[in-house]
């Protein structure tokens, strides 16, 4: 099914792209052959502009197909599973963001020469930056592009290819133009579209037939066991791996892009281009509270209308179509059909009969028959998000669709930068050419850019289809080493062999449990086979990485101290390194720079206020109004207390 536009939303639509043609253009003279400014925008960014950068380039178009996946999947509650981020958010904000801006780095690679030493610091350095700026970043490329698949693909009836083809081309005509500096720039813009679309498309949600209003929708009987803000707590089984072990175990231990523990990524290069430290933290605040209390109930509401307009099958239909799947003389032909909905193989009848039972079994039914021509190996929960879209009015639709548009572009355009500030940084000027130029860096920023954008599109045609599977499948390849992400600030005694131990032992364990080890070998109790990988290998993962730090030999002296005076983190976690080494002098600038008590109850202050406010959002759309004006006011005296706390740190203006 495609969907008509008027002349009113081709009218937006046009707007939108040459509002960012003249973003590039105005980016472009201001362009320097300067790496700094190239990937950092000259270090002059101010705090409001990347925190909505940081906003922007997290609201991807995979976002509001992951969060309507979840719901349809598990309900409201299954959105903890990054709702829990926002612990590793605050501590980046009060704790780690003054420590990056003070290193002075063009990337969050660079810590690595500064913090260690030797062979093994060049060698963790240049493989990161391979491994995390092409190969993994290619991954997420890949999964955000097959969100903009799904959408093209759904309400325009657009070949794959095609939507590939014509997105990687529109990011890249202003990353390549503009630099960092175009990036962040379209980013304030695009957000601002974004937003406005998103929130339009629940308005326009609420008013299709058989909804009923928000009140009708909320007392809608089809939804009711979706609506809880936490899952079941008379059964562990649910609320365990929803709730506790993100809450316990995943911010600090899992390392994922945008929510790193420590910061990292592309969200520390934000930070790295901050005028100061005062704009490093109060940038990363900024994202913080619009990220998790401001932008989710939109997506949300969305995905709970989808429930009412696309029903899932019972569970009794579901149960039904996988007997009968699982039939042996079905069974065979089943596998081949999965493997390719479309394939000669399977008799036509039968092949019919297979892929409607399988859209059954899945709760999928209704998606299917509303869109039988769209790709079956695309029509997943996440699917509905743009299903939904296609039921918007005339008019309204050119802005959703730019606001798509937009969500797509800003990440796309920050991983893009981001990845080919890696290649060209730490990999090329590192150990390629050591004396290039700033002109001849450029040149070569551009070709990795280009070479990004076509491994990701390429990735988005080949390998995925579903963002929920992505989005699993990056959480576990860096379980395990957060711990030491954290830890390597406040613990002279981590060094280079402890991360590549803890990297190499998160790889192995994640092959291990996706590829070796079935499912029915990991259900144990109240955790499911997903669970019970996670926390396998955060241990194994763990014991390897510690046993690593006590059975290799501490960083260079020299390194040490020349990291310690240039970051001053303080704590007594550097106190037997400096009693050793260092003098007096050096134990007083530790003591005067330990102010870990007040930063973590800023941490804590700030965590209570924003779910404090996602929460009172959450219940002012279900109409439940007491207890949200109580939270509402929860958040906003912890807003006040929140920024009499952090007159109290100690900040360095640079």
């Amino acid at each position: 099914m495609s969907i008509n536009l008027s002349f009113a939303d081709i009218a937006i639509i046009v707007f939108f792209f040459l509002v960012l043609v003249a973003i590039a253009k105005i980016a472009a003279g201001k362009s320097k052959a300067d790496m700094v400014d190239y990937f950092l925008g000259g270090r002059k960014m101010p705090w409001w502009l990347l925190g909505v950068s940081m906003v922007a380039c997290t609201f991807s178009a995979d976002t509001p197909n992951l969060v309507t996946g979840m719901v349809r999947e598990s309900g409201v509650a299954k959105n903890w599973a990054w709702w829990a981020f926002l612990i590793t958010g605050m501590t980046t904000v009060f704790i780690f963001a003054r420590l990056w801006r003070r290193t002075g780095i063009v990337t969050d690679l660079e810590f690595y020469e500064k913090r260690y030493s030797g062979k093994t610091a060049s060698f963790l350095r240049g493989f990161r930056s391979v491994y995390l700026g092409f190969f993994f970043n290619t991954l997420i490329l890949g999964s955000v592009t097959l969100a903009a698949i799904k959408i093209g693909s759904v309400m325009f009836g657009v070949r794959p290819l095609h939507t590939v083809l014509v997105g990687m081309s529109v990011a890249l005509v202003y990353t390549t133009l503009g630099g960092f500096r175009g990036v962040v720039w379209a980013d304030f813009f695009q957000y601002i579209i974004a937003m406005a679309g998103a929130i339009a498309a629940a308005v326009a949600a609420l008013q299709l037939p058989n909804v009923g209003g928000l009140e009708g929708l909320v007392n809608n009987p089809e939804i009711q066991d979706k609506l809880s803000f936490v899952p079941d707590f008379t059964n562990p089984s649910v609320f365990v791996p929803l709730l506790i072990i993100p809450v316990a175990v995943q911010w600090w231990s899992v390392w994922y892009p945008g929510s790193e523990p420590g910061g990292g990524g592309y969200m520390c290069q934000k930070m790295l281009s901050a005028k100061d430290e005062k704009n490093a933290v109060a940038a990363n605040l900024f994202f913080n509270f619009a990220h998790y209390a401001l932008r989710p109930w939109p997506w949300i509401l969305v995905a709970l209308v989808s429930l009412v307009v696309f029903k899932p099958d019972s569970q009794s239909a579901r149960l039904d179509a996988e007997s009968q799947l699982n039939d042996p003389q079905i069974l065979p032909y089943y596998n081949k059909v999965l493997q390719n909905f479309e394939t000669e193989e399977v008799p036509t009848q039968l092949r019919d009969k297979i892929v409607k039972l399988h859209f059954q079994k899945e709760g999928l039914t209704s998606l299917h028959e509303a869109f039988p021509n769209a790709d079956a190996k695309y029509l997943k929960n996440d699917a509905a998000y743009p299903m939904m879209m296609t039921k918007m009015p005339s008019g309204l639709l050119g802005l959703i669709i730019a606001s798509l548009i937009a969500a797509y572009l800003s990440t796309i355009a920050t991983h893009l930068n981001w990845g080919a500030s890696y290649l060209v940084n730490d990999f090329y000027k590192r150990f390629v050419d050591k004396n290039a130029d700033g002109k001849k860096l450029k040149k070569v920023a551009v070709i990795c850019t280009i070479l990004l954008a076509f491994s990701g599109g390429l990735v988005s045609l080949t390998i995925m289809d579903n963002a929920t599977q992505a989005f699993d499948i990056l959480l576990l390849s860096g379980a395990g080493t957060g711990a030491v992400y954290l830890l390597r600030w406040f613990w002279w005694r981590i060094n280079a062999a402890t991360e590549i131990a803890a990297m190499a032992a998160a790889f192995v364990m994640s092959v291990v449990m996706v590829f070796v080890v079935p499912d029915g070998c990991l259900a144990c109790g109240v955790f499911d086979h997903s669970t019970m990988r996670l926390l396998i290998t955060i241990a194994v993962v763990s014991v390897v990485w510690l046993a690593t730090v006590y059975l290799s030999r501490p960083e260079d002296k020299k390194t040490l101290m020349e990291f310690y005076s240039l970051t001053k983190p303080g704590g007594p976690g550097w106190k037997y390194f400096l009693q050793q080494y260092g003098d007096d002098n050096l134990l007083k600038v530790n003591a005067l720079h330990w102010q870990m008590p007040v930063q973590l109850l800023c941490v804590f202050v700030g965590i209570l206020t924003v779910y404090a406010l996602l929460f009172a959002g959450g219940f002012l759309v279900y109409l439940k109004f007491i207890p949200a004006m109580l939270l509402f006011l929860v958040g906003v005296v912890g807003v006040v207390v929140l920024f009499k706390l952090s007159k109290k740190l100690k900040l360095i203006d640079n």
